[in-house]
């Protein structure tokens, strides 16, 4: 029993940060119909923002997350706007590769000019190096931090989409782009606003993750972007709540296969997660099969 609670501490932890990338996926579907694989790597370029805050400006944690955060912004906006805008009403696969593209670019450019060293983020100190113990289960403050950070920004995700005017648009567009900019929305704007804060969102996932593994390198992104990838679609991508829910689902199963002796396996389970969920229930576990007309 203690095993269990601990590896589902963990499990919520490293799923949180999942989440956190599988809702930016989530949102540039819902509004697009793409699936950006570049996302991965703004969040790499988000932890290494928060490395650089932290060892070369000095910055505390929550102003490396804040800078980290804004500059992934207007890194999300630059890349829809030169790489997925021209390509707008082209065939889907060409706004794929070309988000392929883009990936690779900012991989191997980050290598480029940070080389392919591993770095370490600074160890954390005072309140942050804290450890709790209820019974038999050992939760750290980074653990605690990580949730609640995630929590703040889900929620504060859930007011934009639902209670703001560009949330509303953000809803138009996703069901009826057309229809949307008949009735005087500004689709552009929307879009870049969607990569925006699904940027930002993938920005604070990075350096989360330095904070709790320590080690960061260019290509960092490509196997959490994958598995958030993975946790979109588990939930149902385009849905926001089937992104965090996914994403928490990913990280406990992925915590328990290693945790239980089969670390060896933990990527192929989620891969083939993956697998059946496309061959059982392909939209996912809140999305629902609809219909086309031909």
């Amino acid at each position: 029993m203690k095993q269990l609670l601990q590896q589902i501490i963990n499990g919520i932890s490293l799923g949180s940060i999942y989440a956190l990338i599988a809702l930016g996926y989530t949102m540039v579907y819902g509004i697009i119909k793409l699936i950006n694989f570049a996302h991965g790597d703004v969040y790499m370029i988000g932890a290494y923002v928060g490395y650089f805050c932290m060892t070369k400006l000095k910055l505390g944690f929550l102003p490396s997350l804040f800078v980290a955060m804004i500059i992934c912004t207007v890194l999300g906006v630059a890349i829809e706007k030169i790489a997925y805008k021209p390509l707008r009403n082209t065939t889907r696969i060409a706004a794929l590769i070309t988000a392929i593209g883009v990936s690779l670019l900012l991989e191997y450019g980050t290598m480029f000019f940070v080389t392919a060293n591993v770095r370490t983020y600074p160890p954390m100190t005072g309140i942050l190096t804290r450890t709790f113990q209820i019974g038999d289960v050992i939760i750290s403050m980074q653990q605690i931090l990580i949730l609640i950070i995630t929590v703040i920004l889900m929620i504060l995700l859930q007011f934009i989409v639902k209670k703001t005017k560009i949330g509303k648009a953000m809803r138009a567009v996703s069901l009826d782009r057309d229809a949307a900019e008949l009735m005087g929305i500004n689709v552009d704007t929307t879009i870049s606003f969607t990569f925006a804060i699904g940027s930002a969102l993938a920005g604070a996932a990075g350096i989360l993750v330095g904070m709790y593994y320590n080690s960061i390198n260019p290509l960092m992104g490509i196997l959490p972007g994958l598995k958030a990838f993975v946790a979109a679609v588990l939930g149902g991508i385009g849905i926001i709540p089937g992104a965090m829910i996914g994403g928490y689902l990913i990280g406990i199963i992925e915590v328990f296969v290693s945790g239980y002796g089969y670390s060896l396996y933990r990527d192929a389970v989620v891969f083939a997660i993956l697998i059946l969920i496309l061959i059982i229930k392909p939209a996912g576990l809140l999305g629902r099969n609809t219909g086309e007309k031909v």
